[in-house]
C-alpha cells in the first residue's frame, strides 16, 4: 500500500472547483458552467449540422418529408433542454439516488448549491423538451431526438471533467499507475479517475462516432436513428465505466449491480431497439425552415 500511495497521482492543488469568485457566499461554479456551456456547444453544433446539405438528401424511395429545424427553432430546444436536465437532473438525484437523505431533511433539496444531479434524470428532463418542443413545432419527435443526440457528447463531457475538479464520483480503489489520490476522499487511497474515463468515452468517443456517421452516411435521413446510436453507445459505456467507480455512498438495489448499472443496461435495450427499427424504416425528404429575418 506504501508503494501505491508514492506512485499515485496527488489531485493538483491548483484545481479549484470555483470559476469565478463573488463577494458574499455565492460563486460560479465549473459544474454550473459544464452546463451552460455544454447546452450552447451542442446549440451550435446541431445549427451547423443542419447546414449541412448532402446529410440531408436521402437515397432511393422515400416514405414523406420531416422539418430540418431552423436556428429559431434550435434556440427554444436548447432553452427547453437546459430546464429538462436541471429538473430532471435534480429529481433524478432525488428519486433514484439520494431518496434517502431528502427524506430525512427535505430542505436539503432547494440547497441546489450542494450538488445533486443524475444524468438519468437528466436524460428523462430532455426527453421532456423533445415532447414539448414537438408540441409546439411540426418536426417529428424523432427528429428532435436525434438534434439532442448529436450534440450532447459535448455537454456530458464538459459535465464529467467539472466532476472530476470537485472530485466527486472518483473510481474505486486501485494500483494502476494513473491513479490519483483525492483530497476529498477520506481513505486517502489511490483510485480510478472514473470521471474521466467518462468524459473520454461518453463525450469525446460518442461525439466522434455520431459526428462520422453523420457526415459519413445517410444516418439523419431516417429520424431516430442517431438517438438511439447515442442511447445503445451511453448505455454500454456507462455500464462498463461502473466497474471502475465507486458505488454510491447509498443502500444498492443488487448485490452485483450498481444503481448506475440498473439505470444503463435497459438504455441498451432501447437503444439497440430504436435502432432496428428507424434503420428498418424508409428515409425522409427535408423540408427546410427559413430563419426569421433578424
Amino acid at each position: 500500500m506504501l508503494f501505491d500511495l508514492i506512485s499515485a497521482i496527488p489531485f493538483p492543488d491548483w484545481i479549484n472547483e470555483t470559476a469565478i469568485p463573488l463577494p458574499g457566499p455565492l460563486s460560479i461554479k465549473w459544474y454550473g458552467l459544464g452546463y451552460i456551456v455544454g447546452v450552447i456547444l451542442a446549440f451550435y453544433y446541431a445549427l451547423r449540422t443542419t447546414r449541412l446539405h448532402d446529410a440531408w438528401i436521402p437515397t432511393g424511395m422515400t416514405r414523406g418529408v420531416d422539418v430540418i429545424p431552423n436556428k429559431e427553432m434550435l434556440e427554444d430546444f436548447a432553452f427547453y433542454c437546459l430546464l429538462g436536465i436541471m429538473i430532471g437532473g435534480r429529481l433524478g438525484s432525488i428519486l433514484l439516488y439520494d431518496t434517502h437523505k431528502y427524506i430525512a431533511d427535505p430542505i436539503a433539496i432547494f440547497k441546489v448549491w450542494e450538488g445533486g444531479m443524475a444524468f438519468h434524470g437528466g436524460f428523462l428532463g430532455v426527453c421532456a423538451a423533445a415532447w414539448f418542443i414537438t408540441r409546439k413545432y411540426k418536426a417529428s419527435l424523432w427528429r428532435w431526438a436525434d438534434m439532442a443526440a448529436i450534440g450532447a457528447p459535448l455537454g456530458l463531457f464538459l459535465v464529467r471533467i467539472a466532476n472530476f475538479i470537485n472530485q466527486e464520483l472518483y473510481g474505486r480503489a486501485t494500483d494502476v499507475p494513473w491513479a490519483f489520490i483525492f483530497e476529498k476522499d477520506y481513505t486517502s487511497m489511490p483510485r480510478h479517475p472514473s470521471q474521466l474515463y467518462e468524459a473520454f468515452l461518453e463525450g469525446i468517443v460518442i461525439f466522434l462516432v455520431l459526428f462520422v456517421l453523420t457526415r459519413k452516411t445517410k444516418i439523419l435521413t431516417k429520424p431516430g436513428l442517431s438517438a438511439g446510436v447515442f442511447i445503445l453507445l451511453y448505455g454500454v459505456f456507462r455500464t462498463f465505466v461502473e466497474f471502475f467507480r465507486e458505488p454510491d455512498n447509498i443502500p444498492q438495489i443488487h448485490e452485483y449491480f450498481t444503481r448506475g448499472m440498473l439505470y444503463s443496461i435497459p438504455m441498451i435495450i432501447i437503444g439497440l431497439m430504436i435502432i432496428i427499427w428507424a434503420s428498418k424504416r424508409q428515409p425522409v425528404a427535408p423540408k427546410r425552415m427559413k430563419d426569421e429575418p433578424a
